[in-house]
């Protein structure tokens, strides 16, 4: 398998999050191109034309050096694991709405607490903290110490602290605060609250994400194909529940 072959496999979020990571990264820390561009900087979405891509891209610069590696290394492999294995994002779009909400939320508070810059390990620390919460009771390996799987993400701020000072172990707790408040919002609250899911997956989004299922049929005189459809179509399709389509033709009543 070639490695173009690979990382068209990859689960679609997580490549295109990891990739625009290590690229930009590359790009900035060589001095081809300038920060100031990706930067997040609320002034330069004033401008013409406005920096809308900082929104974005405040989230996908890494450290220099070594760094380049590790950080897209953490950024690919937490949500990889949570894009394809969590059962908290079983439906199509969940992924992608916890995206765009921790990113948001992090987004806001980082701004207002640290002021502008980049925020990539706010959203290292969200994937980490919500993947720490589906592998709890497990053991985890940060670098060559083996802990609890549920711990990994306070020593993560504990190293970055250590390493990089306080700010950004600020904006790392931020993005550990942002995930933890997506998980009262979709879990805690509907299940240990008595309330309802306070942030559904969109329709929109849902529709956006859908797998498409195509069906193929060999024949005597050749191949047909029929058009992929939802699969939610193919499961709830009628006005009726699925229970009652097993009932018998039925009859009129009177």
């Amino acid at each position: 398998m070639s490695a173009l072959e690979y990382w068209r496999q990859c689960p679609p979020i997580s490549r295109t999050i990891a990739t625009s990571a290590a690229v930009m990264s590359i790009l900035i820390h060589t001095k081809m191109i300038s920060y100031v561009h990706f930067v997040f900087y609320p002034p330069f979405l004033m401008k013409l034309p406005p920096n809308i891509w900082s929104i974005a891209t405040c989230f996908l610069l890494t450290g220099s050096g070594f760094s380049i590696i590790m950080d897209t290394y953490f950024l690919y492999t937490y949500s990889a694991k949570l894009e394809t294995a969590s059962p908290k994002f079983s439906q199509p779009g969940d992924f992608f709405t916890y995206i765009l909400f921790v990113c948001f939320t992090s987004l806001g508070l980082c701004y207002l607490i640290t002021g502008p810059g980049f925020y990539t390990s706010a959203l290292i620390l969200a994937l980490c903290y919500t993947g720490s919460q589906d592998a709890r009771g497990q053991m985890a390996t940060l670098y060559v110490v083996t802990i609890p799987a549920q711990w990994m993400p306070y020593c993560l701020i504990l190293l970055t602290w250590v390493t990089a000072g306080t700010t950004p172990a600020i904006v790392s707790l931020i993005g550990l605060m942002s995930a933890h408040l997506h998980l009262f919002l979709t879990k805690l609250w509907p299940e240990f609250g008595g309330g309802r899911n306070l942030l559904p997956t969109p329709g929109f989004i849902r529709r956006m994400w859908e797998a498409k299922q195509t069906t193929v049929t060999n024949r005597g005189y050749g191949t047909a194909i029929a058009p992929g459809r939802p699969k939610s179509a193919e499961q709830g399709s009628g006005p009726l529940p699925d229970s009652w389509k097993s009932r018998g033709s039925g009859h009129r009543l009177g």
